[in-house]
């Protein structure tokens, strides 16, 4: 192994590293199943270190992205069929499991406070599963992950005019539905 190939893989295990935990908040807005979007970020690190690990470091954020989104679609679609099945095949003692909204509350803090961040982080995953597929997307590669537009329209493989367009409107709802939650004192 040359030192260019472990520098590299220095570089691409602190990208995962990094981008493990952000990558899994968005996996659980979207999926609502912690064990599930661990999962689905866990596959989709590995098809991004198992197949463009000699690509440049700037291209792994919207690569993986683009592999994140795919993979949670395929869980939306197998979802789906999961559904179906369970409607001719399963009794009525199953009961869907509440998504694990406390999770995303910072655990170095006091009970009150995991209390209200979980709370708060419930009210916004609730807004922001509320936006469109596309505006979500937008708003979180542009808002959480910090991608710049042209990053995310290749993550996206959209246009960079319709990141913006999805990204303001998702900006505009969000604040309509927060805001209702705590109305500005006149």
């Amino acid at each position: 192994m040359t030192d260019a190939t472990l520098i590299d893989s220095t570089e691409l295990n602190r990208f995962c590293a990094e981008v493990r935990v952000r990558a899994t908040r968005m996996a659980l807005i979207e999926l609502r199943d912690a064990a599930l979007a661990a999962d689905v970020v866990q596959d989709s690190l590995l098809k991004l270190v198992s197949n463009y690990k000699s690509r440049p470091a700037d291209e792994w954020a919207p690569l993986f992205y683009s592999i994140l989104r795919n993979r949670i679609t395929d869980m939306h679609r197998r979802r789906k069929v999961e559904k179906i099945f369970d409607f001719f095949f399963s009794s009525d003692e199953e009961e869907d499991q509440a998504p694990g909204w406390e999770q995303i509350a910072d655990e170095a803090l006091g009970p009150e406070q995991q209390i209200a961040n979980g709370q708060l982080a419930g009210r916004i995953a609730d807004a922001i599963s509320t936006l469109s597929p596309r505006q979500r997307e937008a708003f979180l590669l542009r808002e959480m992950e910090g991608l710049s537009i042209v990053d995310t329209a290749a993550a996206m493989k959209v246009s960079e005019g319709s990141v913006k367009t999805h990204h303001m409107r998702a900006l505009t709802r969000l604040r309509e539905l927060l805001e209702s939650d705590h109305p500005a004192k006149v």
